[in-house]
């Protein structure tokens, strides 16, 4: 068992920035902006975006003593259709993430959820590494979405993206 450290977070938010990195690059160009029969109103661009939303979200707590929002988000925004902005902005944030130190991913931060449709928010505590762990295990669920997405136009997407690590660690301590 890994030792209890928040450098694996950091570590484990890198790498499926990657992994979204090299979906978008496996693409073809017309597929990241296609609307979604099975999943309506979807594109994979809005999923990307979203999940991105998440880390910056996250990384904002780095700069400011406000709470991460992860609720207030801009939408229609130049990563939904240009996959280079996407790409831009996935460097961007390994580069964040990678720059922090134990201490900092251990620094306390508040975080702002809305709890209902009539928009009642509550602030709680958190740290740093939990938010990007967060972020991290909200993209999977979204990586899920973008390769059903992706299998609507007939595009074949690795067995692991997409999957939990839990569901991973199950499937291969099943072999």
């Amino acid at each position: 068992m890994q030792k209890s450290t928040s450098r694996p977070v950091g570590r484990a938010a890198i790498a499926l920035l990657e992994q979204c990195a090299a979906f978008i690059q496996s693409l073809p160009e017309e597929v990241y902006t296609a609307d979604a029969t099975t999943i309506r109103g979807g594109t994979i661009g809005k999923h990307v975006r979203h999940s991105l939303d998440h880390f910056a979200a996250a990384l904002s707590g780095l700069a400011s003593s406000e709470p991460i929002d992860y609720d207030h988000r801009l939408r229609d925004v130049p990563m939904e259709t240009e996959r280079e902005s996407a790409l831009a902005a996935i460097r961007s944030m390994q580069a964040q993430i990678d720059a922090l130190d134990e201490d900092r991913l251990a620094s306390a931060v508040r975080i702002r959820v809305m709890l209902a449709a009539d928009g009642s928010e509550a602030v709680l505590p958190s740290t740093l590494a939990r938010e990007l762990a967060f972020a991290t295990h909200h993209a999977i669920h979204h990586n899920a979405m973008m390769k059903t997405i992706a299998a609507e136009f007939g595009l074949e997407i690795g067995d692991a993206f997409g999957k939990a690590p839990s569901t991973l660690n199950h499937e291969a301590a099943r072999r």
